[in-house]
């Protein structure tokens, strides 16, 4: 079990007057937004190239731009960490890149990129069980009223049957779709408490932690080297199945988007997704990093994506649930979690 280095409350206080809350809070906004564009991307890419050669491709664009930015801030192409480190950066690659991605990518597919991400908001709940589960933390009141926000406003959402027949020739495969988004959403949440875990926080010393942008750098390549003979294998199963080639311009939209989404989603996406969770709590950052269904809703609806009323209110009620996940520990003395006492900072050990 990961040990958390105690605060001088024995949890995270998150104080309003703090300017790293501030910014953890404004690179979760920025990770919403660009999950949101990557999700509409990838989504287009998908229909046109298949999802698993958009989740591959993505990969190889993003380590490229990841590693020139590591080279021109730092000079270093590859980054500096122990075993551990590593050891937990890979789990949390494979958990949230490697099977979480591509079943959300699927799911983008089946029953598009709206639905998917409002299924994806469920994934600060799973976040917090784990986080009971890995670290020891009871649910205090303000969390367990924020989740149950969520899954009303989720539920209201997925019970919604597609009014139109185009709809439901668009998106057939809706009970798949739903499911492989849970999948994926479960997935996010295990795979933000691991990269936390995996920057040093809960073990390190905070002078001794990893930077966000290396961090995502050894993620991206742990899932390359995993997703690879995946993808090899898929494409000779989708090549052979295929009874005509995919035309030249629609390979060439679909790598575009591909391109377009790896560059706001696995580069920037993801960066600024380590950035919130090195410096804000890992329920709050996974909660600000689920805000894309809101600011997807006008996106979909500029391409003349029917946005049902239903579909308005239940992503603002989703949405209104993860803010009160994040915000009621702002105006009320309890705080995320009740933790028992300060506990010493633990040693390697720690780590079954």
């Amino acid at each position: 079990m990961l040990e958390p280095l105690p605060t001088p409350h024995g949890s995270w206080s998150l104080t309003p007057l703090d300017p790293t809350t501030y910014a953890g809070f404004a690179a979760g906004l920025a990770t919403s937004l660009l999950w949101a564009l990557t999700s509409l991307c990838f989504a287009a890419g998908g229909r046109r190239i298949g999802p698993t050669l958009v989740n591959g491709l993505r990969l190889y664009v993003a380590i490229v731009l990841l590693t020139g930015m590591a080279w021109a801030t730092t000079g270093d192409f590859i980054p500096v960490l122990n075993d551990r480190q590593f050891i937990l950066l890979a789990a949390s690659a494979l958990v949230g890149i490697v099977i979480g991605d591509q079943a959300l990518f699927t799911a983008f597919v089946d029953i598009g990129p709206r639905l998917s991400l409002l299924m994806m908001s469920t994934a600060p709940i799973w976040a917090a069980v784990l986080g009971w589960v890995a670290l020891g933390e009871a649910l205090a009141w303000p969390a367990v009223l924020g989740i149950s926000v969520t899954i009303a406003g989720v539920a209201w959402v997925i019970m919604e049957r597609p009014t139109m027949k185009a709809d439901e020739q668009a998106h057939p495969h809706r009970v798949r779709g739903i499911i492989l988004a849970l999948i994926g959403s479960m997935c996010q949440g295990g795979g933000m408490m691991l990269s936390k875990a995996g920057m040093g926080h809960g073990w390190m010393d905070p002078e001794q932690h990893m930077a966000p942008l290396p961090a995502t750098q050894v993620r991206i390549a742990v899932a390359i080297v995993c997703m690879t003979p995946v993808l090899i294998a898929r494409w000779h199963i989708q090549t052979s199945r295929r009874a005509l080639p995919i035309p030249r311009r629609t390979m060439k939209i679909g790598l575009v988007f591909t391109a377009l989404g790896a560059f706001v989603g696995p580069f920037l996406g993801m960066w600024m997704s380590l950035v919130t969770a090195d410096l804000t709590p890992v329920a709050v950052a996974q909660t600000l990093c689920s805000l894309a269904p809101v600011m997807i809703l006008p996106m979909v609806a500029w391409q003349g994506d029917r946005v049902s009323p239903r579909a308005v209110l239940g992503a603002c009620v989703a949405v209104g649930g993860v803010a009160l996940l994040a915000l009621l520990p702002l105006v009320l003395p309890e705080n995320w979690t009740k933790n028992e006492a300060p506990r010493e900072p633990a040693g390697e050990t720690a780590l079954p």
